[in-house]
C-alpha cells in the first residue's frame, strides 16, 4: 500500500515548544490574481505566518507558514499583553514532503497544513467551525 497525499500529523509533533502567530493573510494565486483555492474544499486558502517556539530552531526553520482553507479569514487567538504575538495551536494538522530544487542543490521541504486554529488548550479562534474547515499544506 503506498502513501498518496498528505500525512496527518499532530500539533506537538510539528511544533513540540509551542508556536506563535504573528499574522494571516489571503494567498493570491500568482497567474490569475484570484485568490488561490484549495483542492480538496475549493475554499480560499489563508496563510498564517507562524515562529517556532522551539529554542533550537534556526534559519528558514525558526519562521514557517501553516495553509488554512477557510470561507473567511481565520480569527486568531488573543496577543498576549506587551508581545507582538500570539500562541496558537492548529488543528487537525498534516504535512506533505516535496523536493525543493530553488536552491543550489534540491533538498526535502515540509507543506503544512491545518483544519482550524485555537488558543493552545483552548477553544476553537474562529469566527465559526465551518470557517475554519482546511486541508493540508503550508508554505
Amino acid at each position: 500500500m503506498a502513501i498518496q497525499g498528505a500525512l496527518p500529523v499532530e500539533f506537538g509533533t510539528v511544533f513540540p515548544h509551542g508556536a506563535y502567530a504573528l499574522g494571516v493573510e489571503a494567498i493570491t494565486d500568482f497567474e490569475t490574481k484570484k485568490p488561490q483555492m484549495d483542492k480538496d474544499t475549493g475554499l480560499p486558502l489563508w496563510a498564517v505566518d507562524v515562529i517556532d517556539a522551539d529554542p533550537e530552531a534556526r534559519g528558514k526553520a525558526k519562521s514557517v507558514k501553516v495553509k488554512v482553507a477557510a470561507e473567511v479569514c481565520p480569527t486568531l487567538p488573543d496577543e498576549v499583553p506587551g508581545l507582538p504575538f500570539r500562541p496558537i495551536e492548529f488543528e487537525r494538522m498534516s504535512v506533505m514532503p516535496y523536493v525543493d530544487d530553488n536552491g543550489r542543490r534540491p533538498r526535502v521541504a515540509y507543506s503544512l497544513r491545518a483544519r482550524g486554529v485555537k488558543s493552545p488548550g483552548g477553544g476553537a479562534a474562529g469566527r465559526k467551525p465551518t470557517a475554519n474547515a482546511a486541508g493540508k499544506e503550508g508554505a
